[in-house]
């Protein structure tokens, strides 16, 4: 069961590989409705799993280094797959506004906040947002990842209302999925720290600094 949390990051890789090959090709919508909700679901649980079956400190696999890195780099892909579907296949002015806003808000983020482009809150500069007024920096990245969440949810639909199936399919399937993402947001308060844990790592960042 170690092993499940890396065996779930890979999935969603490898799902998003296959979703990019099929955006250039003829496959029907359902099909990559159905590849990305998987994706989805693979990112739901990989972090849950990871933190209820952890490795043994003194026999963590050398990959684990990386483990954080790869995850983040999947679920990259994973974005930039679904918003190229949505921009080749459906509907390419939405898509293209919303690639615009990816860019802009991790290059402009980044920046003001980390104080490099591609920054982390283990490497801010001194001079960065995120150590002049910490506060507002937690609120721009909050920001970002709530209208990151609706933009998600935005090429969700846009691409399930899309497909051929019958329209209570369509509207059985949008009312799941926004009924899993309340659930997800008021009640599993853990999630919710997921999605601001950026900010909670600047924030410890910062307090271990001060006590030294």
């Amino acid at each position: 069961m170690r092993y499940l949390a890396d065996l779930l990051t890979s999935s969603r890789l490898i799902l998003a590989v296959i979703l990019i090959v099929i955006s250039f090709t003829g496959a029907p919508t359902e099909a990559a409705f159905i590849i990305f909700l998987t994706a989805e679901f693979t990112d739901a649980f990989d972090g849950t799993c990871a933190r209820k079956w952890p490795f043994p400190k003194n026999k963590t696999p050398k990959y684990r280094k990386y483990a954080a890195q790869f995850d983040m780099v999947s679920d990259i892909l994973l974005t930039f797959a679904q918003v190229l579907f949505m921009t080749l296949r459906i509907n390419w002015v939405l898509g293209v506004i919303i690639i615009c806003y990816y860019v802009l808000s991790s290059v402009g983020g980044d920046l003001l906040v980390y104080g490099k482009l591609l920054g982390h809150p283990d490497d801010c500069t001194k001079d960065s947002l995120a150590h002049r007024n910490f506060p507002l920096a937690k609120k721009i990245i909050l920001t970002r990842r709530y209208i990151y969440t609706i933009c998600l949810g935005i090429v969700n639909a846009v691409i399930l209302f899309a497909t051929n199936w019958p329209d209570p399919v369509k509207y059985g399937l949008f009312v799941f999925g926004c009924s899993i993402f309340v659930f997800i947001w008021f009640f599993l308060r853990q999630r919710r720290q997921n999605i601001s844990r950026d900010a909670v790592d600047i924030e410890k960042k910062l307090s271990k600094a001060s006590k030294h």
